[in-house]
């Protein structure tokens, strides 16, 4: 889908960006106001980096800690450590797994957790970012042409941001 994002510092530069696309003949279905007072950020689908970030973190551990907890085993069959004099021969092989499936959970945790925060977000985190400090975005859907439409339309208005989204 193609979109172009404009960022207006307050509800009456939305609303006259809106007017104006709407004077010019645009088709209102393809236009939309995220802010206070209209569609918020997760109404209109905008990721949450956050939410994101606990999908992959699950993800992960979903093969990692299984992983992990056979790559202990076998880890400590290979090198043969006797690290828990207590547990015996197959009760340290056992804890080898354990260790193994903690250090897949920590990295599922870590790794998919924080990527997922710091790269999964692409450009929402900075929109909604944007939201929280109560600015308004006006979103456009369409095709490429109707894009660089209102591209042309919406640059003759006093934006904060302006940023176009094409598939190629």
């Amino acid at each position: 889908m193609n979109y172009l994002v404009a960022v207006v510092s307050d509800r009456i530069q939305a609303e006259t960006a809106y007017s104006v696309l709407e004077k010019e003949g645009f088709p209102l279905n393809q236009v939309s106001i995220l802010g206070r007072g209209y569609k918020s950020a997760d109404e209109y689908g905008l990721i949450d980096p956050n939410e994101q970030a606990i999908k992959q973190s699950k993800l992960m551990a979903t093969w990692l800690i299984p992983f992990g907890f056979f790559a202990g085993i076998v880890f400590s069959v290979i090198s043969g450590l006797q690290t828990f004099s207590w547990a015996g021969e197959i009760g340290n092989h056992v804890v080898g797994g354990f260790c193994g499936a903690i250090a897949g959970a920590m990295g599922s945790f870590f790794v998919g957790g924080g990527a997922g925060v710091a790269f999964g977000s692409g450009d929402a985190l900075p929109y909604r970012n944007r939201l929280n400090q109560g600015k308004y975005l006006i979103v456009v859907n369409g095709s490429p042409r109707s894009i660089n439409q209102a591209s042309l339309i919406l640059r003759k208005l006093d934006l904060e941001g302006l940023q176009s989204y094409l598939e190629e």
